[in-house]
């Protein structure tokens, strides 16, 4: 049975890629794109390189306009302001209800219930050619507590918050304020673009070029290189107290410029970061998961002493796995040796004889803390990347 809310957050859905696909190739690709069972997985038949669905696969739709649930103002966002919070008195002590808009939460649910009928049924995209969406009645909703997802309505048993609150980290060498992951320290992003020149002021440009020179930093500096003339590394910072890798594009999925985001013809918000930056693989600092006055707590998964655009690459599932593992480790490593995980770092750039030990034991648990071929005086990804 179609819920009664289906038809209000219709108008938002949509298969978003522009490939040459017709409807029966959408359908299939946005189906395998979180398969989790595939029956046949050596069909001939094949989309994007994998093969089609089959009766028996399972998929767990993660879709953008079916897993995404975009508000970002004072009517409707999901996660309450520090304003929001203290008018409500959730911040006072014994006040705390969680934080989160229980109707926003609902309503969650009814966009993620709603995308699946879309997926089914649907005929409209909010972003491309109506004529590129048909009925695809050829699935049902798995829920029952056997079922994958382990919950009666079958959704997931909690939403997934892509940015959480994070630590600020010890001030430390070359971090007056205190220790953070930056944009800078591992993205692509080519900063002799005449747009930074054009849109800094030369004080700020020079430290940006000389920040991303990796070994030219120190000749810019002595020779007082002009800034558009500093060469820029071609691979990510590395850092000596890394506990562990990571790699992943910087991705932004931004608020709708609506509210609410279904309504018809929206379009996400303007003059913000959208969609994908390409990062080089990268490190997991012990520094990013100290905080700043408490000796005896390491801070894993989301809240890592790091920006909010550093935030969109290191969120997801594989660098948490690399965090829990090397923050497990250091703790074990500190209890034995004695010591304060700070005390690992504290002498930095010396870095403490101890903190190679540890990362010695946690390379020999099969966790690697930095990627083959990684130097210094190796400036280009291309040229040491193993594959």
């Amino acid at each position: 049975m179609i819920p009664g809310y289906y038809l209000q957050y219709e108008p938002y859905f949509s298969w978003e890629q522009t490939r040459d696909y017709n409807a029966q190739d959408y359908y299939d690709y946005v189906f395998t794109y979180r398969r989790i069972w595939n029956a046949d997985p050596v069909s001939e038949a094949r989309i994007a390189g994998v093969p089609r669905p089959r009766p028996g696969d399972i998929s767990m739709q993660n879709w953008t306009w079916g897993n995404d649930y975009r508000p970002g103002n004072a009517v409707d966002n999901l996660i309450y302001t520090h304003d929001q919070l203290e008018a409500q008195g959730q911040l006072a002590p014994g006040g705390w209800m969680g934080g989160l808009r229980q109707e926003t939460l609902r309503r969650g649910e009814e966009n993620a219930f709603s995308f699946y009928y879309w997926f089914l049924i649907g005929t409209t995209d909010s972003q491309l050619d109506d004529s590129l969406k048909e009925p695809t009645p050829n699935s049902r909703l798995l829920t029952g507590y056997d079922a994958p997802m382990g919950t009666a309505h079958g959704l997931s048993k909690f939403p997934y918050i892509r940015e959480a609150r994070r630590i600020v980290g010890r001030p430390s060498w070359g971090y007056d304020d205190g220790f953070e992951i930056n944009e800078v320290d591992f993205t692509w992003i080519d900063f002799s673009d005449p747009f930074y020149v054009e849109n800094l002021d030369p004080a700020t440009y020079e430290a940006l070029r000389v920040e991303v020179a990796g070994q030219a930093a120190i000749d810019a500096l002595v020779n007082e290189t002009p800034a558009g003339e500093i060469p820029q590394r071609r691979r990510s910072r590395i850092y000596p107290d890394s506990i562990g890798i990571a790699q992943y594009a910087i991705d932004f999925h931004p608020c709708m410029l609506e509210s609410p985001p279904e309504a018809p013809g929206n379009i996400e918000r303007p003059g913000v970061r959208q969609a994908h930056g390409q990062a080089y693989p990268t490190q997991i600092p012990l520094r990013a998961l100290i905080p700043q006055k408490l000796d005896n707590l390491l801070v894993t998964g989301k809240g890592l002493a790091m920006s909010t655009i550093a935030a969109a690459a290191y969120r997801v599932h594989s660098y948490e796995w690399s965090v829990g593992v090397g923050a497990a480790m250091t703790i074990d490593f500190a209890l034995r040796n004695e010591v304060m995980p700070y005390q690992l770092v504290e002498s930095m750039p010396t870095l403490d004889p101890l903190m190679y030990e540890l990362r010695r034991e946690i390379e020999l648990s099969g966790n690697p803390t930095q990627f083959p071929n990684t130097s210094i005086f190796n400036e280009d990804w291309e040229d040491w990347r193993p594959w």
